[in-house]
């Protein structure tokens, strides 16, 4: 997290005047149907609590009650969710239906007590007598029956002797009470219908307001944590509890009286999260299933390729707050696309081939040329072979006969490269008789260009190209989003002035092109290997995935999962909006537009001219501090980043290297909380720490990669976060230049890549990156750049 939210910090108090010796909570979804990205937010956590001080437990407790509802089917994917997106829980599964036969001797006791009674009315006669919010509600007849007849009710109740509805069983409180769920709840009702864990004993089930807070009481829980529509039902809960402790005999006890505490859901743009509606859709037959790669369950999710890591980091940025907001559906994909920029391999993927012939190859001539999975700054090392030959694919969208003005792909008489290859040059194409579709493309390489620049000339772009011969047939499955609109449950202009019913089905509102499948893809031959599950960046389309449930060896199948950067384009219409979108509809954390910057830039300036204090800061930052003018105007645009700087300066000896990472890192992060001065508040950043770590940068005593590295700590722990001193010792992340040490990690690097090393030395200088990349990666990343380039440069023109 990147500062600790109201509840962390409610429970830390807590922990501190003792009022708990251990937190204690839980996990409690109800097993009718599968969990979505909101119910992400609530296990993050939950189990993010249960896991973050000495003692602390997270249960995971199925909340059984209504065995309409209910499948086996349901609690199954619940467990695999909880686990895929890397939670356990404390001991075993527990179940509301554990608890039944506790729960009932519960409901007897409040009887006895004059605390409950049975009530013939049924659940709509009680919504009739409830009354208002301005006036009472009317009691039932049954409310005066004696505990003795109520009690008899009851056990007959049990013993089945009623029918479905017949009578409740109702808490008696006040029916004039200002908060509706006082008035009388029912409490219990009757129900003749199999149970999946405890078949055909019970006929009677508790309500959630009942079973829940009773059962956290059984297990000890000490902090209940629910979302924002339960707030008005936190005045039962509590009651319930109260009651029923005041109910039990001197020998008898619960374990704990546990308190609710409430945090806004997670309401997300483009997105229905409502199980109910994601049931319609499974039911209609408008999706494939709960699983489905466009729906928000974490099982789609999985489907679709997000790694669950991207999903705890999103739920890490959008923080907990007390007030409901919508978050757009942009921050989850730009997590999305940050997690497997790092970890998805890059390969090539040519969605629509277009055959190329290099008529300079001969037929049986080929060139093994070795690519690297990752860029150099990445630092993952691993690479793999690919053929070059006289026949390849290209994709079509990379050709023009006739080109537009500016068009830097390939065009008759034009040059470009092939990646990871060479410069070739356009010498003809030939054309369908028909319909003058370009059916093949003719080149020439240039032999002295493979990892070197052109002689004396300029080649207008890099494209991207498989090899005709061991390339791999793919089948694509392009998915957008679900919906187009923003808020799809709501009611909404269809153009024409007309006005749709929020009660038209979900299903009418689905945007029929979010899935497209492309036939015909060829991708190289490294990614006919892929297993289910394993993503891909294909390089210049996206991250696809293999699919789970339909990729098999022979007949590999990838699902899109997240665009290269964020091609959402927002238009008027539908049909703008359909043309404008390429292969995904994915947004990333994209830079602010020019015109948004502006309107940031005036704020700032309105700010400085109407605070002496930020008007002097800049001329400081300016004059004394010399910083750029970007930086000044940036720092003094407001007071809580002007104090943040200047509390970090105060711990720092570079004010230029400082001016930078607040500029660039730390306001960054503190826009993921919004867009106000106040967010680098929220941050909860100590100040003192980024000086201290650009201190550690300045120095030369850690190298850039660590910095990083002790930043992101600092962000993720707020005020709890560690000293950038201490981390380092900590993680042993001390930047390390000894020659002779970063020499034998070197050797190491070598000695395991001998095909790399013969191309090296063969000619293929740009293999320096891969082994500074496997040697920065042995190190941890502490090794200084410079001194492992330097050591390579030396032993890998030598025989070790």
């Amino acid at each position: 997290m990147s500062a600790p939210d109201f509840i962390r910090a409610l429970i830390a108090d807590d922990l501190e005047n003792h009022r708990v010796r251990a937190v204690k909570t839980r996990f409690p979804p109800e097993p009718n149907g599968y969990l979505h990205i909101g119910h992400a937010k609530s296990i993050c956590l939950n189990f993010g609590i249960g896991n973050e001080s000495d003692g602390a437990t997270c249960n995971l407790r199925f909340d059984d009650t209504n065995p309409l509802k209910e499948e086996e089917e349901y609690v199954r994917s619940i467990e695999r969710d909880v686990f895929w997106l890397g939670f356990s829980w404390h001991g075993e599964a527990r179940y509301a239906s554990d608890y039944f036969e506790r729960l009932y001797q519960f409901a007897t006791l409040l009887i006895s007590a004059g605390r409950a009674y049975v009530c013939s009315h049924s659940l709509e006669e009680m919504r009739q007598h409830r009354g208002t919010v301005t006036t009472p509600g009317v009691d039932s007849p049954d409310r005066c029956r004696s505990v003795a007849d109520n009690l008899d009710l009851w056990s007959r109740m049990r013993a089945g002797e009623f029918g479905d509805g017949e009578l409740t069983l109702r808490a008696k409180i006040d029916m004039a009470d200002p908060n509706m769920k006082m008035r009388d709840p029912p409490l219990y009702r009757i129900r003749h219908v199999s149970h999946d864990r405890t078949g055909d004993t019970w006929c009677l089930y508790p309500m959630y307001d009942f079973a829940h807070c009773l059962s956290d009481a059984i297990e000890g829980i000490t902090h209940s944590i629910c979302t924002l529509e339960f707030e008005n039902n936190r005045e039962l809960y509590d009651w319930i509890v109260e009651a029923v402790k005041a109910s039990l005999p001197a020998d008898d006890s619960l374990p704990s009286t546990p308190h609710q505490y409430e945090f806004a859901r997670l309401n997300l743009t483009h997105t229905v999260l409502s199980k109910r509606k994601l049931l319609e859709l499974v039911e209609s037959g408008a999706v494939s299933g709960w699983d489905d790669p466009r729906m928000p369950t974490l099982s789609g999710m999985r489907r679709r390729g997000y790694p669950p890591a991207a999903i705890r980091e999103f739920c890490d940025r959008i923080g907990v707050a007390k007030a409901n907001s919508v978050v757009e559906v942009e921050q989850l994909e730009a997590c999305v696309r940050d997690e497997l920029n790092r970890t998805a391999k890059r390969v090539f993927c040519v969605l629509d081939p277009l055959p190329v012939e290099i008529v300079s190859f001969g037929d049986d001539q080929q060139v093994v040329l070795d690519a690297p999975f990752f860029p150099d700054d990445i630092g993952s090392p691993g690479s793999r072979e690919i053929n070059f030959t006289r026949h390849l694919f290209i994709d079509r969208s990379d050709f023009e006969a006739t080109p537009p003005k500016g068009y830097k792909r390939l065009s008759p008489g034009c040059e470009v490269r092939l990646r990871h290859a060479f410069v070739v040059k356009c010498v003809g194409f030939d054309t369908d008789p028909n319909t003058g579709a370009i059916t093949r493309v003719y080149c020439e390489h240039d032999a002295d260009t493979l990892g070197k620049k052109p002689h004396g000339r300029k080649v207008g772009g890099t494209i991207h190209w498989v090899n005709q011969s061991d390339s791999v047939p793919l089948e694509l499955r392009r998915y957008g989003r679900l919906f187009k609109d923003a808020d799809p449950g709501s009611a909404q202009n269809t153009g024409n002035n007309k006005i749709e019913s929020a009660d038209q089905p979900l299903s009418a509102r689905i945007d029929r092109e979010s899935l497209t499948i492309v036939s015909d893809a060829k991708a190289e031959a490294c990614v006919g290997k892929a297993i289910a599950g394993e993503c891909f960046q294909f390089e210049r389309e996206g991250y696809f995935v293999a699919d789970h449930r339909n990729h098999r060896a022979g007949h590999p199948v990838f699902n899109l999962t997240v665009g290269l950067r964020d091609s959402w384009i927002k238009t008027k219409t539908a049909s703008q909006d359909t043309t404008d979108r390429r292969l995904s509809t994915t947004p990333s954390r994209s830079k602010p537009q020019p015109q948004q910057k502006h309107r940031r830039s005036e704020q700032r300036e309105q700010n400085r001219r109407a605070d002496d204090f930020l008007r002097q800061r800049e001329q400081f930052y300016l004059n004394d501090l010399k910083l750029t003018a970007d930086e000044a105007e940036i720092l003094s645009g407001d007071r809580p980043t002007a104090a943040f700087y200047d509390d970090a300066l105060a711990a720092c000896n570079d004010s230029s290297l400082l001016a930078k990472w607040v500029v660039n890192e730390v306001m960054r992060e503190s826009k993921a909380l919004g867009d106000d001065p106040e967010s680098i508040s929220r941050l909860g950043l100590p100040a003192p720490f980024i000086g201290e770590l650009v201190n550690l940068i300045h120095s030369g005593d850690i190298a850039s990669s660590a910095a990083k590295r002790i930043f992101a700590e600092l962000v993720k722990c707020g005020a709890d976060a560690p000293s950038p001193q201490e981390i380092v010792k900590r993680d042993g992340l001390a930047k390390l230049s000894d020659p002779a040490a970063i020499a034998e990690l070197a050797r190491q690097a070598i000695s395991s890549s001998p095909n790399q090393v013969a191309q090296f030395r063969a000619g293929k200088q740009q293999l320096l990156g891969f082994f500074v990349g496997a040697v920065m990666k042995a190190s941890g990343g502490r090794a200084d750049a410079g001194v492992v380039r330097e050591v390579l440069g030396d032993l890998l023109c030598t025989d070790l």
